[in-house]
């Protein structure tokens, strides 16, 4: 990766004085050296090495900009002549677009350098580490593990390099019946045991799957949610939620909480927290956001994402969102409920493990809709009784992060993103589990 960062600040400098007077460009970076190994019943089904990059360039002059993407092999002589030739495509598409009112040229001078090392599995060590944990089950699953750079340089001097080593393990166990129980491991050091107690966690709710489904009637239900399933949700905020431009057109589930119409749990605390080193701290735009910023504090929106597109639109100070005003490194706050304690204070209800298909069912209003998913339980007396059959939900981040919100759960987990469409993704969310009342199930 090394080599990577040299080459790209070798392109950047002679790239930059081949600009005219009156062009702006930003050059972005997404790498990535990674190993794939799929498995299934405990062998090795298929496994090889990658290395891919891509290197995006917008130029930008007279209210106009136009987006190239050529390939990066970390060699200058190969990646130079396909810059030269993506500026000259630029150049002769840029007059012929419409003007942009919004459009947000790169300024300042910011410039960062985050280095993340890890203990990855190399490729011999990889099959002995993942499959006899694994023998005698029904198991699948992907490791994807390497490391990844994401870097930023533009016409003003702004220069961001980000490069981390992760690897994500995303399994499924398996009953006799075809039911499943999901899991996932992650991080930057691999670490036997702390993989050897993920599976005994999942082994245990395996065991619990192998009695007949209980059908269960639509209904309100006292709900634990696993973090998993919390995360699931909280996904949903980026989605016409937090974002500052969805609030004022009128479109986003927590404009009612802006207004100060609906409120939240007091226990509720949501962070963008890039102390956790997960993502880059820079956008597309080459700013850098704080290492914290509080986004729903005791309950109350205290902040929204604001891009400098949406703060130029609206003559707003930006909060150096992303340009979908998305959550890119979310952390909500754990509560007080141990995590020996959660069956008993469920008493009688259903354990969720996962959700699915989750949609607006009526956004400006917060409801959500979805599906459960793999392991879940009818509990009845603090005691599992049955897995069930999937249930569809049609409920309110109103009620089930508000007033039907009884517990968080004291510990928090990091759940990874696992998604390797192009590249792997980068990030997570971390999140406690939580209790809910009279959680409303339609299906």
């Amino acid at each position: 990766m090394q080599q990577w960062e040299t080459t790209f600040n070798q392109l950047i400098d002679a790239l930059l004085p081949q600009l005219q007077a009156d062009e702006a460009l930003t050059v972005e970076l997404v790498a990535e050296a990674s190993q794939f190994t799929r498995f299934n019943q405990a062998k090795v089904r298929q496994t090889g090495n990658i290395e891919n990059g891509a290197l995006t360039l917008t130029l930008m002059g007279n209210e106009r900009s136009t987006t190239e993407t050529v390939t990066f092999t970390g060699d200058k002589t190969v990646d130079w002549p396909l810059l030269l030739t993506a500026l000259a495509t630029l150049r002769a598409e840029l007059p012929q677009l419409p003007a942009d009112p919004y459009l947000v040229l790169p300024m300042g001078d910011a410039q960062s350098r985050e280095v993340y090392d890890g203990q990855l599995l190399t490729p011999d060590h990889l099959a002995p580490a993942l499959m006899p944990p694994l023998q005698g089950l029904d198991a699948a699953g992907l490791y994807a593990g390497g490391r990844a750079a994401r870097a930023y340089a533009d016409s003003t001097g702004q220069r961001h390099w980000f490069e981390t080593a992760t690897f994500t393990v995303d399994y499924s166990l398996f009953t006799a019946a075809g039911q499943a129980v999901k899991g996932t491991y992650a991080g930057r050091q691999w670490e036997d045991a702390a993989y050897a107690d993920t599976l005994a966690t999942s082994k245990t709710l395996l065991d619990q799957m192998a009695q007949p489904p209980k059908t269960v009637e639509r209904g309100q239900y006292r709900t634990y949610f696993a973090p998993a399933a919390v995360a699931e949700l909280m996904t949903m905020l980026s989605w016409g939620g937090i974002g500052e431009a969805s609030i004022r057109r009128g479109g986003s589930a927590l404009g009612a909480l802006q207004r100060q119409e609906k409120p939240l749990s007091p226990h509720l605390h949501l962070t963008e927290d890039f102390t956790l080193g997960q993502v880059p701290r820079f956008n597309q735009y080459g700013e850098l956001a704080p290492l914290t910023m509080p986004l729903i504090t005791a309950g109350e929106l205290v902040n929204t994402l604001v891009s400098a597109r949406t703060a130029k639109e609206y003559g707003i100070p930006s909060t150096y969102a992303a340009g979908g005003e998305y959550l890119r490194s979310p952390a909500l706050a754990p509560g007080t409920l141990a995590d020996a304690d959660i069956l008993t204070a469920l008493d009688t209800g259903l354990y969720v493990s996962n959700l699915h298909y989750l949609n607006w069912s009526d956004r400006p209003k917060g409801r959500i809709t979805g599906m459960t998913r793999y392991a879940c339980f009818w509990v009845e007396k603090g005691q599992i009784i049955a897995p069930i059959e999937n249930l569809r939900f049609d409920e309110s981040l109103y009620n089930f992060w508000g007033t039907q919100l009884m517990a968080l759960t004291q510990s928090v987990q990091f759940m990874p993103e696992v998604g390797s469409y192009g590249y792997r993704d980068l990030g997570g969310t971390l999140v406690p589990g939580m209790l809910v009342d009279n959680f409303a199930y339609t299906l």
